[in-house]
């Protein structure tokens, strides 16, 4: 009888037996050991879809580390929208891997912006967290503001056992002075555009391997023992400036992201892929994981991704039987609505 190498290959390696039949979305995750342990400091960054993975985490008893918080004087009042409140630290949606590079650069004092403040009606507006419910009222507040705020990314990321980074787009708008990159296109959110200081740029495979791996290297040099998680944001992109039809540029867009995140993972041997992605946008995967505007990802989808994401970690103790979902509104349709609305500086790109 021939013998060749499949003969030895476990069930998940065959489309008929792991996805056809028998599918498992905790099994497509490969890791050697848990994701997250119990007593590790979590912090994460990324697009809008990793901030629904705190709350998660956090229910389940692990430590989100936390460096920046509101002052007491605003504790009391609304929360931050565009996820400001929502990390480690107050930077918000970190849409590429170029902008998450560069935050840590500026907390480490390796990287200042030309373009690092925007006067506006009601106070100066920071153009790298332009949807900040409070602004800065002089320049020296701004200042102060500004500094104790990189110095709580600076912690967060010094601090934390493991990292959790989403990778969400390709696409970007910058400084043509010094390539700083703004979460948003200047104008939509706030800010004025100007094509002579404003540029537009998709990234490639090579630039995003190339961004990814430079932050990797930097944060260990500031966190040697630091492990990092990597996904990809399953939310397509809601404009593209590409020219291309939105659907072709998110494929685009995707594809570069997680070829760049199996080189990171490949090479490193800190790095794991978790497979938000594949779960949620497989063939595999139920009509039901998006809404009727096929973008916005339904709380089935996230509940399925967090439980094969808990399925792959050490619980613990007193949070193994709280792997649920936090409380929220029944309101599925609802909740997508306004997590867009509220959280996502890119929808600025679709308004009027």
């Amino acid at each position: 009888m021939i013998d060749h190498p499949y003969k030895h290959s476990t069930a998940r390696a065959f489309w008929s037996r792991a996805v056809s039949a028998g599918w498992r979305p905790d099994e497509v995750v490969t890791s050697e050991q848990p994701l997250i342990r119990a007593g590790e400091k979590v912090v994460s960054a990324g697009s809008c879809f990793a901030a629904n993975l705190v709350p998660y985490l956090e229910r389940a008893g692990f430590e989100y580390l936390r460096t920046e918080t509101p002052h007491p004087a605003f504790q009391s009042c609304a929360d931050e929208a565009l996820s400001y409140g929502k990390f480690s630290a107050q930077y918000g949606n970190i849409y590429t891997s170029r902008q998450l590079l560069q935050l840590l650069q500026r907390a480490l004092g390796r990287f200042r912006p030309t373009e690092d403040r925007w006067l506006g009606y009601d106070g100066i507006i920071d153009p790298f967290r332009p949807g900040l419910r409070f602004k800065a009222r002089s320049n020296a507040e701004f200042d102060l503001l500004s500094a104790q705020h990189l110095a709580c990314v600076a912690a967060a990321f010094s601090q934390a056992d493991v990292l959790i980074y989403t990778l969400g787009l390709t696409e970007a708008w910058v400084s043509r002075i010094d390539g700083a990159v703004f979460p948003a296109c200047p104008g939509t959110v706030a800010g004025e555009f100007d094509p002579e200081r404003h540029a537009f740029e998709n990234y490639t495979v090579s630039e995003t391997n190339r961004d990814l791996d430079e932050f990797l290297d930097l944060l260990r040099s500031v966190n040697p023992n630091v492990r990092v998680i990597l996904t990809v944001s399953p939310v397509p992109l809601v404009a593209t400036a590409t020219g291309q039809h939105v659907l072709a540029a998110t494929m685009y867009s995707k594809a570069v992201l997680r070829v760049a995140a199996q080189e990171a993972t490949r090479r490193r041997s800190n790095v794991t892929y978790f497979p938000a992605f594949e779960i949620v946008t497989g063939p595999q995967a139920p009509e039901t994981f998006f809404d009727s505007s096929r973008r916005n990802v339904t709380t089935e989808a996230i509940d399925t991704v967090m439980h094969a994401f808990f399925a792959n970690c050490s619980l613990p103790a007193d949070g193994a039987g709280q792997v649920q979902p936090p409380e929220r509104a029944p309101d599925i349709a609802r909740l997508s609505r306004d997590i867009v609305a509220a959280e996502c500086e890119e929808m600025f790109a679709d308004r009027p």
